[in-house]
């Protein structure tokens, strides 16, 4: 609806009452995204990156979303629930990953960027223990824009992909431990918890973080005592704020951990190897010390070991046994509940999309957008990322100096 004041037209835009002429730049500025979704390998990743509710409001925005066919299956989103949305289901990988904006949960593989046509944009996860030189420079002949969207920041400078996978890992892990500290995985036979008459168990968390926040709200709340270590001590102060006396603290002394490992049920390791200084929070010869039938689960296993023993494993294989203490390795913690952790992750990539579109391209965005530009580790095949760089010995480029030649 449009009105008339002297000679200048008015409008209402999403701001309020805009000038003709701003309405008109705001919708030149308007770039419509053709979006891929792959289907990532079930076996390792049952996330989708967006969900169907998702991807109807990119297509009434103007853009079209392409899904690999059954690419949200492992998080219960089947074909049609996309196509009913407006989405374009394909069977061929090959017409994804043309796509101006390519978005998966696992990262691209050396085969998928392969096949990729150049000079587009990949938002995925990047793990980047888990990648090569080989992986970098492949991207780089793309001339890709690669984001990981565990380095994107928010307004607060908060990782808010990173906060909302950490609370769905705490959660998670907790319902874990229970299923294994019972004999159903050839645990002891025990209730994380405490009724009456009967001791409760005791759970080790290594790490003050967000996923801590909720491994402690799950485990408090079924009757476990909780203790936490870390050498932050205002985050072990927030977190004893938070939840009162009953929580136990303490910073990383050797022995006043080996003493927590010798009477634990349940260890957490909340944290990662570029949190802590140490080379290792838990040694081999501490689990020795453990109660046989203990379990250990280490969230960050994939972004360098916290505990001696931890080993990378698979959905399909997540458990071993190593000297009598059951240990639960898995990375992707959160793709145990896929559907809640697409959600998330939906919810913090849609605004991301829109406000591409709306800037007229991811170009334009970063150059506004401090936060999202922090997750750039690749800029038209340009390495961006220092700690990359410095990894795999590859020259790398200050992303604010080269967004100032855009």
């Amino acid at each position: 609806m449009g009105i008339q004041h002297g000679n200048i037209g008015f409008s209402w835009g999403k701001s309020g009452l805009l000038p003709q002429e701003e309405k008109l730049a705001i919708e030149n500025k308007f770039k419509k995204l053709r979006i891929g979704i792959p289907r990532d390998n079930e076996l390792t990743e049952t996330r989708v990156p967006l969900t169907p509710e998702a991807v109807e409001i990119l297509v009434n925005e103007g853009h079209d979303v392409l899904i690999e066919s059954c690419a949200g299956k492992s998080a219960n989103y089947l074909d049609k629930d996309y196509s009913e949305r407006g989405g374009f289901i394909v069977q061929d990988k090959h017409s994804i990953y043309q796509c101006d904006i390519i978005l998966k949960v696992a990262p691209i593989s050396l085969e998928e960027a392969d096949i990729l046509r150049g000079q587009q944009t990949i938002i995925s996860s990047l793990i980047i223990n888990t990648q090569t030189a080989t992986y970098f420079h492949k991207l780089a002949e793309k001339k890709v824009t690669a984001i990981a969207f565990e380095y994107i920041r928010d307004e607060s400078e908060n990782f808010p992909v990173v906060r909302s996978m950490n609370a769905i890992s705490g959660s998670t892990a907790v319902l874990i431990a229970a299923e294994y500290l019972s004999n159903a995985h050839g645990g002891k036979g025990v209730l994380l918890g405490g009724i009456a008459g009967i001791t409760p168990a005791e759970v080790i968390v290594l790490g003050a973080n967000t996923a801590t926040e909720y491994i402690i709200r799950a485990a408090q709340g079924l009757g476990a005592v909780v203790k936490v270590f870390d050498n932050d001590i205002n985050a072990l102060s927030k977190l004893q704020n938070l939840f009162g006396l009953h929580l136990q603290t303490s910073v990383f002394h050797p022995q006043v951990l080996l003493k927590a490992l010798k009477s634990a049920d349940v260890v957490i390791c909340a944290c990662n190897g570029h949190e802590t200084d140490l080379r290792y929070v838990v040694t081999e010869d501490m689990v020795r010390t453990m109660k046989k039938g203990s379990v250990i689960i280490d969230i960050g296993v994939a972004y360098g070991h916290v505990v001696e023993t931890s080993e990378c494993r698979t959905l399909q294989n997540p458990s071993y046994v190593k000297h009598g203490v059951i240990h639960y390795t898995v990375p992707n913690l959160p793709s145990r509940v896929p559907r809640t952790a697409s959600i998330a992750l939906s919810n913090i990539l849609l605004p991301i999309l829109l406000k591409t579109g709306r800037r007229g391209g991811i170009n334009a965005l970063l150059k506004e957008d401090k936060g999202l530009r922090q997750g750039v580790y690749l800029f038209n095949g340009i390495l961006t990322n220092a700690n990359i760089g410095k990894l795999y010995d590859i020259p790398s480029s200050d992303i604010d100096l080269l967004m100032a030649a855009f």
